[in-house]
């Protein structure tokens, strides 16, 4: 078990920083949040190893890539056992469209969310993948209109706010 980290008020803005630009520099994010180079090196270092910042990436529009439709999608397991779940994480995992999976409480198990060119290709993953599992008794899925916010940065504590 990990000691629990212990952020101040230069790693909140760090990881504020980070948040809205992963390509920044150490030089440049340095001088948004006051430090020194080596200073800010060494904290941002903590933190990847840490487990704070996860990994870096860009962050790509999925229309021009011929992505159109996102879809919120409500599975609930046939049978409610381990090995069950396992294979269904196994599936889920397999399925490159599947941009989240998460486990839930109340009326489903799993709640995924989708990204998919069009309806038809959404009928596939539902009814030649999804439905025909063994692990799986029904889905229901919303399809998404409109986006009003999407791949928020994490509410840091108060005073995070980057230079």
């Amino acid at each position: 078990m990990t000691d629990p980290l212990t952020l101040d008020g230069f790693d909140l803005k760090i990881l504020a920083a980070l948040q809205q630009d992963g390509r920044l520099g150490n030089q440049e994010l340095a001088e948004r949040v006051h430090l020194s180079a080596s200073q800010c090196s060494r904290r941002r270092l903590r933190l990847e190893e840490r487990g704070v910042v996860r990994g870096y990436r860009a962050e790509l529009a999925p229309e021009p890539l011929g992505l159109a439709v996102t879809v919120f999608t409500k599975v609930a397991l046939a049978t409610h056992n381990r090995d069950n779940a396992r294979r269904f994480a196994e599936l889920v995992r397999g399925l490159d469209c599947v941009l989240e999976a998460h486990v839930m409480t109340g009326d489903s198990d799993y709640l995924l969310k989708l990204i998919v060119p069009d309806l038809k290709a959404l009928s596939a993953v539902i009814n030649d993948v999804l439905l025909p599992h063994e692990s799986v008794s029904h889905v229901h899925s919303a399809v998404v209109l409109d986006t009003l916010k999407a791949a928020a940065p994490l509410p840091l504590p108060r005073g995070a706010a980057a230079g």
